[in-house]
């Protein structure tokens, strides 16, 4: 994967093939400015912080610190039909939603003078995740994921946007998120149904077995989780209206699978699925 974007681009290719120069950032950039492109572009606004040099925001190129980051993303399947009707989605290379992301966050940043940073860049890998939890209300669940009180587990990270200036958030934007905080969706549950669902019984130890999950997925039995998504994300009540379609649950699930290696006992790493 090539580095991530330490300075503005000054030309970025466009979806239509032609270069096309880089708007100026205006003086007064707001966080509605960079709303109305994130969102034009299918993406969303996962949140956004004023970090400290503790939260390992890499600077820009000439040295400048980071005073606000925006972290991208998507909250339910607002983002799968822009992917799908993206030239990454239909050219049959290798990590279509990566380049589909690095295109858009990319073509953002250089036109706000901003920096771009992905969470698939690596190693070192930057702590997204970490960031995730400082820059708006994610929170652990039983089965490993981040949950959203709203969104519960269907949401993701595609990239962040780093500014030079501060620029003023919303009040919901710059609040840490801790064990105590009433918004955890998780805190109150009795039930966990999320760790009764798993039909591979992945989540039966304190820790989530992956070659139990992997095998799962490639046998018979696992084509309900394959073809329509994880049967113990499904399970969780919150966000339920925010779940993946089966099209964009399947793209994920198969990318997990093409990126996990078979096991030796693993049945079906002799037919090469």
């Amino acid at each position: 994967m090539p580095a991530p974007t330490n300075e503005p681009a000054r030309h970025l290719q466009t979806g239509d093939g032609e270069n096309s120069p880089a708007a100026t950032a205006p003086s007064e950039l707001k966080y509605s400015d960079i709303a109305s492109l994130v969102e034009d572009a299918g993406l969303d606004i996962r949140g956004a912080f004023h970090p400290l040099k503790s939260d390992g925001v890499p600077p820009f190129s000439d040295g400048r610190s980071v005073a606000t980051l925006f972290l991208i993303g998507n909250e339910g399947r607002r983002m799968w039909p822009f992917f799908t009707a993206s030239k990454e989605a239909r050219d049959h290379q290798a990590h279509p939603l990566d380049r589909f992301s690095r295109r858009i966050v990319s073509r953002i940043a250089a036109r706000l003078e901003a920096v771009a940073l992905f969470p698939f860049d690596g190693p070192p890998w930057l702590p997204f995740l970490r960031w995730a939890q400082k820059a708006g209300p994610l929170f652990p669940s039983p089965i490993g994921p981040l949950i959203h009180p709203v969104f519960g587990l269907w949401h993701a990270f595609r990239g962040a946007l780093g500014f030079h200036r501060r620029i003023e958030l919303p009040a919901a934007d710059s609040q840490a998120t801790g064990a105590d905080d009433d918004r955890w969706p998780c805190r109150n549950c009795i039930e966990r149904p999320c760790l009764k669902a798993c039909p591979a019984e992945a989540f039966a130890s304190k820790r989530y077995d992956a070659d139990q999950c992997t095998m799962h997925l490639r046998s018979d039995a696992g084509k309900d989780c394959v073809g329509f998504g994880c049967l113990a994300r499904r399970a969780c009540p919150i966000g339920k209206a925010f779940t993946y379609s089966p099209s964009q649950s399947e793209f994920h699930t198969r990318a997990f699978l093409a990126a996990a290696p078979p096991r030796r006992s693993d049945p079906s790493a002799s037919k090469g699925v």
